[in-house]
């Protein structure tokens, strides 16, 4: 197994925190109380809150949520796709007057959700009116804000881990052919090759570059047909400080383990002076950013298949990119980081019932409407459908990615 896929766990939880705690700073600027911020969805494992008399208390396996109406608590409601429920006053029951924020840590790792009351337009009297506190009392302009908070926490997210990447060092291939990086217990290394080397030839062919040393050995690979697990380089190098080539022979692997080459060497790079992480992280976050977008409307229109991957795929990929940090270092993890942090904002940001967006489009159609609300029955059911959608998709693209794997 390859353990760096346990990656795909801080990576995400990254990634739906600081989603969520847009949402939840927005909420609190609009003045919108916040009942929940939960990581996961529930059963609940722990949860904290602050007590009224001062310090914090902790609470195990649902604690803390007697006073809600559990009958209305689902996933399939509630600010990026958290859970909404009806006001207590309208359910009948007394609210007690100190309402503290529970933070939750949920048992189905599957995103996060900020709960709020009135999310879906609940009322809380006979007349109508709704909880001064709650999402539906606030202004429209502010309800958008509050909805576009998590997208735009993670476009920071990229520009920041960005600027990360670059300030630690952009690795931008010299493609001269010299030693940068040797695998510990490599065949290279076994063969007494050392940092900075020289490659003057491979196999009597002369190489200028670090991919013609590649495209040779490659080729040696190929070309052999024995039952051997490996096969004899020969190469000339010139170690640095050193005026006289010499011969050494490296046992490249004909199957080397993934994210390993064949003799366990890497070119030179070059680094990103730290002055320019973040204009260079601005400038990445716009150009991915474009990309992304470019990339949708190519599929709308036609013009390239969709190429989509689900949980399982994303968390492939993301233990391949970090299986490369030992020897490459953070900038595959941040980078991917990032670009991962740019389609979850995209994503939520399209006008799609039950996403971000979706839900904004609501707001906006009851400005049209002359501030004339839907039903919260009919905004329900329009988000029902919408997740409904969203959770067959994602269990075709998970089967999909399984089959894929596992071929």
């Amino acid at each position: 197994m390859n353990w760096y896929i346990l990656a795909i766990i801080p990576v995400l939880g990254l990634l739906v925190f600081v989603h969520e705690l847009g949402h939840f700073l927005a909420a609190k600027w609009a003045g919108v109380r916040v009942e929940e911020f939960g990581m996961g969805f529930p059963p609940a494992l722990v949860s904290i809150r602050r007590r009224e008399r001062g310090g914090w208390e902790v609470l195990w396996f649902g604690q803390g949520r007697e006073h809600n109406d559990i009958a209305t608590q689902n996933p399939l409601t509630g600010t990026s796709g958290g859970m909404s429920a009806t006001s207590d006053i309208a359910a009948g029951a007394n609210r007690p007057a100190y309402r503290a924020t529970l933070y939750s840590l949920n048992l189905l790792p599957i995103g996060g959700f900020v709960r709020m009351p009135g999310e879906t337009g609940d009322v809380v009297d006979e007349y109508g009116k709704y909880d001064p506190e709650s999402f539906a009392a606030r202004p429209a302009g502010k309800r958008i804000i509050v909805l576009c908070a998590g997208v735009i926490m993670n476009l920071i997210l990229a520009f920041v881990l960005f600027t990360i990447a670059y300030g630690l060092g952009q690795p931008v291939p010299s493609n001269a052919p010299v030693l940068g990086t040797i695998e510990a217990k490599s065949p290279a290394a076994v063969a007494g090759l050392r940092l900075n080397d020289r490659i003057i030839s491979v196999n009597s062919e002369k190489v200028n570059t670090f991919d013609d040393m590649r495209r040779i050995v490659l080729a040696a690979i190929n070309a052999d047909k024995s039952q051997h697990s490996t096969v004899r380089i020969t190469l000339v190098i010139q170690h640095s400080g050193s005026s006289s080539p010499q011969t050494v022979y490296v046992d490249a692997r004909k199957n080397p383990a993934q994210g390993h080459g064949a003799m366990g060497v890497g070119g030179q790079t070059t680094v990103t002076p730290l002055w320019q992480a973040p204009l260079k992280g601005l400038q990445e976050t716009y150009d991915t950013l474009s990309a992304i977008v470019s990339g949708i409307r190519d599929i709308i229109v036609g013009a390239v298949q969709p190429q989509v991957a689900g949980p399982v795929g994303i968390a492939k990929i993301t233990g391949e990119v970090a299986q490369q940090t030992p020897t490459v270092g953070w900038w595959p993890i941040l980078y991917f980081t990032a670009f991962l942090s740019l389609n979850l904002a995209i994503m939520n940001i399209l006008p799609f019932p039950a996403l971000d967006g979706g839900r904004v489009v609501l707001v906006l159609v009851e400005l049209l409407r002359g501030g004339k609300r839907l039903k919260p029955e009919r905004e329900g059911v329009i988000n029902f459908i919408g997740i409904a959608i969203l959770l067959l998709l994602m269990a075709v693209v998970t089967i999909s990615d399984v089959i894929h794997w596992a071929s």
